[in-house]
């Protein structure tokens, strides 16, 4: 992944039905417009992707991934989770054929295959991976789709519950791999025989802590990709009192996992002047909604881009078009990924904060010791509400709740030697106090 100077969008919304497919769609466009070669990324329903593109019959209903010109400029690839499942499963049962013939086992036909929960995720993350991978090209029924890597990323991500679970899982996946396979123990295999027998019980093959460091690189790119100061998100959702609840709540756990949001898109927004009074009353109900979603984003974090209902579902490049206009394209990304969280791109869209709404790692920590006796540790949460609000200490790791979402943060080098005095919330920012353990800092002078 260094190097690469891709921007990703990550497209997700509140709820379903709330347009997501249509605006990752009408956010590509305007890029491809603006001259940037774009990829969008989605796992929608073939025929819906094909009618919202006008094209001759459905787009990706035979499974295939290959990307397909919808646009100038613009490639689209639908994930089809159940043949990536398929596919890869049928490649392990190849590389363990050996054992299977000796256990005797007879090895599962691709047809028998029947995807489990969460293979969407997994096929999502990896056509993250695989759209940022310099070393591949896709191929088409012409050949490679172009010369070189995309500018832009688009991807059509799951409700924002489920999708920032999926973006979590590598960084959670390889916590848990370095916990049940730690790396340092392959340096003691040359005595896994002897502390095998001292134990009583095998040892872990050499193979096995192989095809942990394999995945944990694969894990590591996904991440590399997720994490990178080039990906942001834009949330879509349609104005209404459950809706700014929900923005507050994913704007906290987007933070908590350092996810930039960009832009909030206010969908399906109804005509402000029609002369039927029930019309209306929906939409100054919307307009109300809509005053408390620019107050819950201000100058300095997401903007917020409003899209009007067409009075139908949009279908066709006129449509998707007509809202490709009204959807300030993505910036290119200014320069390679620099790690996890470490800062927002320097060009997002027009009326967005530099920084958007970045949690920007690692949090900063602030050293009150000679005047309080204390470090500060400050986690921006902006949208986050005391009562759903926790944090627990593990040892190193500190585990922060905000609502459904969770994360296990590493404490900084220098707060592990002390002890939690206490947390605060306020304006978006929750501060941790820690004081120094007796015996384990340097007297000051």
């Amino acid at each position: 992944m260094e190097g690469t100077r891709a921007r990703t969008v990550l497209v997700t919304g509140v709820g379903g039905g709330g347009g997501r497919t249509t605006v990752a769609a009408a956010t590509a466009l305007a890029a491809a417009r603006s001259g940037r070669r774009t990829l969008l990324l989605s796992a929608e329903d073939p025929a819906l992707l094909g009618a919202l593109f006008g094209t001759d019959g459905p787009i990706g209903a035979d499974g295939a991934e290959a990307p397909r010109e919808v646009a100038p400029g613009l490639l689209l690839s639908r994930v089809d989770s159940g043949a990536d499942f398929r596919a890869r499963a049928v490649a392990l049962q190849e590389r363990a054929r050996s054992a299977l013939d000796l256990l005797g086992a007879e090895p599962l036909d691709d047809d028998e295959l029947a995807e489990p929960p969460g293979a969407e995720a997994f096929a999502m993350l990896r056509a993250l991976r695989a759209a940022h991978d310099t070393h591949t090209h896709d191929m088409d029924a012409h050949g490679p789709v172009g010369e070189g890597p995309y500018d832009l990323v688009v991807a059509d991500m799951p409700p924002v519950g489920r999708a920032v679970r999926t973006l979590a899982l590598p960084e959670h996946t390889r916590r848990w791999l370095r916990r049940l396979l730690p790396p340092e123990r392959q340096a003691a295999r040359a005595l896994r025989p002897v502390l095998a027998q001292l134990a009583g019980v095998p040892m872990p093959a050499r193979s096995l802590y192989e095809a942990a460091e394999r995945l944990d690189r694969e894990l590591a790119a996904v991440q590399a990709v997720v994490e990178s100061p080039g990906t942001t998100v834009r949330l879509v959702l349609e104005p209404g009192p459950a809706a700014v609840r929900a923005l507050r709540a994913a704007r906290a756990g987007l933070a908590l996992h350092g996810l930039a949001l960009d832009a909030v898109v206010a969908n399906r927004l109804l005509p402000t002047a029609s002369p039927d009074p029930w019309l209306a009353g929906l939409a100054s109900r919307q307009q109300g909604a809509l005053k408390e979603l620019l107050g819950d984003c201000p100058a300095g974090s997401a903007a917020v881009c409003e899209l009007p209902h067409l009075g139908r579902e949009p279908q066709g490049p006129a449509d998707l078009g007509e809202l490709a206009e009204r959807i300030p394209p993505p910036g290119p990304a200014s320069g390679p990924a620099s790690g996890p969280a470490s800062g927002a791109p320097s060009d997002p869209m027009p009326g967005a904060a530099p920084s958007g709404d970045r949690a920007a790692g690692p949090w900063t920590v602030e050293d009150r010791l000679a005047d309080e006796g204390v470090l500060l540790w400050r986690l921006p949460l902006p949208g986050a509400v005391r009562e759903t609000l926790s944090l627990v200490r593990r040892g190193d790791e500190v585990v922060v709740t905000t609502g459904p979402f969770r994360r296990v943060l590493p404490l900084p080098a220098a707060l592990r030697r002390c002890s939690v005095a206490g947390a605060r919330l306020a304006d978006g920012e929750l501060t941790v106090r820690f004081e120094p353990e007796p015996g384990s800092w340097p007297e000051r002078d």
